[in-house]
């Protein structure tokens, strides 16, 4: 074949993965359909503020779009839990591009803003699998299906009053549901 018909291939195989992710998250389609968990919305409403139980960590979570976030906040760290609320659904690693591959796949982040400031970037308590999309030109990192725990290293800035922001997609086999960026959990330190 010559190599302007597999180019040409090759930009026709990502557009279409490209449409049908895009479908996926605007309407229903076959083999995939949007869906919006009983929780899609909903929000952490107040700010968390210390556990009386251990007086050193903050707690706070949101659901958005299928997914529950529980944070915690000690005197060094964030710990951000990404649980999907349905069973066979994965998240995007911290390690996907932010423009994803090929322009598919939503990293998840984790960034904090007012009473902390990062000291290092985020870990993971999973590991990596390479997921592999027909017409997708590289394989996407994954963590296995269910929670997900990153870890980032911060410091007191004084104020009391402290955001964690994160960002996350959540996808099964079948269906990948809307992603979700820039979601502020308000968390109240002492």
């Amino acid at each position: 074949m010559p190599a302007s018909n597999v180019s040409s291939g090759r930009t026709a195989a990502r557009l279409m993965a490209a449409a049908v992710l895009l479908l996926c998250a605007t309407a229903p389609v076959t083999g995939c359909s949007r869906e919006r968990s009983p929780s899609a919305g909903r929000a952490a409403s107040d700010p968390a503020t210390s556990d009386p139980a251990t007086s050193d960590q903050a707690t706070a979570g949101a659901a958005q779009n299928g997914v529950q976030v529980t944070v915690v906040v000690s005197a060094d760290a964030v710990r951000a839990t990404f649980r999907p609320e349905r069973p066979g659904f994965h998240l995007y690693s911290i390690g996907l591009p932010v423009d994803g591959i090929d322009g598919v796949g939503v990293p998840t982040e984790l960034a904090v803003k007012g009473g902390l400031r990062a000291t290092a970037a985020p870990t993971s308590d999973q590991p990596v699998r390479q997921l592999n999309i027909p017409g997708v030109a590289g394989a996407l990192p994954v963590y296995p299906d269910g929670p997900v725990t990153l870890t980032m290293p911060v410091a007191r800035t004084g104020s009391p009053d402290a955001q964690v922001v994160v960002s996350y997609g959540a996808c099964s086999t079948t269906t990948c549901l809307l992603p979700v960026s820039g979601l502020v959990i308000p968390v109240r330190l002492r």
